[in-house]
């Protein structure tokens, strides 16, 4: 009797899993880790990495914030196109052989192989960053050149490692510490950089007060199911509402502060406004 009772917690536990991963097919998997399979041939992925350094290159960008598509956007919450955030650092690069050059380095918040509930900070290569990516679409935000400067200045001091929060939620509150995810890690690290502050309480007040978060409507049922589909899914952090930092609500904010000195998309034919 035991050992059926058991089996039949598992099986509904599988069941409920299997459920909130239909209805969540976009989310469980949000496309904000590293080491996946290529989607594209690798040739075209990298000729597009390629297109989006040399298209920063002539911005003068020493640093951006650059965003992937890794699903489907019909498949994705309403305003949300992109599924990961990072970085991109004009850098001194040496090369497997051993010569030098320059270039972008790419500095990312991923989700951990062994469990999508926690994260690492994690330096990779343009062609990298895309090779998971379900389409050859980016969207860029190039900050201005105040911005830029205080910018590299956290990312190559302490702060930047100090602000990450290795507990993953793909729907993470950017206006508290229990969570976070690649775009929330980039918010904080961008307040870090305008208010001169490493201070993770005055960081989260100051997006609790400036920072307009994107909403993401599920019902009571799907946050409930949620949790058994991933870890990485908890909304516990939320209160009645749910609303996450995304590539667009930063966008938003930046270009409503006067902070970005361009934001748009590219892809393998187009650049065009975001």
């Amino acid at each position: 009797m035991t050992r059926s009772l058991s089996f039949s917690f598992r099986r509904l536990l599988g069941l409920l899993g299997l459920y909130a991963a239909f209805f969540f097919p976009s989310v469980v998997t949000a496309g904000s880790s590293a080491g996946a399979a290529p989607v594209r041939p690798i040739a075209e992925i990298s000729a597009f990495a390629d297109r989006v350094q040399t298209e920063l290159a002539a911005q003068g960008a020493h640093v951006a914030i650059v965003a992937r598509m890794g699903r489907d956007p019909s498949v994705m919450p309403d305003g949300i196109r992109y599924t990961h955030v990072a970085f991109w650092v004009y850098s001194s690069i040496t090369n497997a052989d051993g010569s030098t050059g320059t270039g972008y380095r790419v500095y990312n918040l991923y989700q951990t192989e062994g469990n999508r509930a926690r994260s690492v900070l994690v330096q990779d290569s343009p062609t990298d960053f895309f090779t998971p990516a379900w389409s050859m679409d980016a969207g860029i935000i190039i900050p201005d050149k105040r911005l830029q400067k205080k910018l590299l200045a956290t990312i190559a001091s302490p702060s930047y490692s100090a602000l990450h929060n290795p507990r993953y939620s793909v729907l993470s509150n950017p206006n508290s510490t229990t969570f976070q995810n690649c775009t929330e890690h980039t918010l904080d690290v961008l307040m870090a950089s305008l208010y001169g502050t490493s201070n993770k309480a005055r960081i989260k007040a100051n997006i609790t007060a400036h920072f307009e978060a994107q909403p993401v409507a599920l019902s009571d049922a799907k946050r409930s199911l949620a949790a058994f589909a991933s870890r990485a899914l908890t909304t516990r952090d939320h209160g009645e509402t749910v609303a996450t930092a995304t590539f667009g609500s930063i966008a938003r904010f930046m270009q409503s502060h006067r902070l970005a000195k361009r934001v748009y998309r590219i892809d393998q034919t187009r650049v065009v406004a975001f």
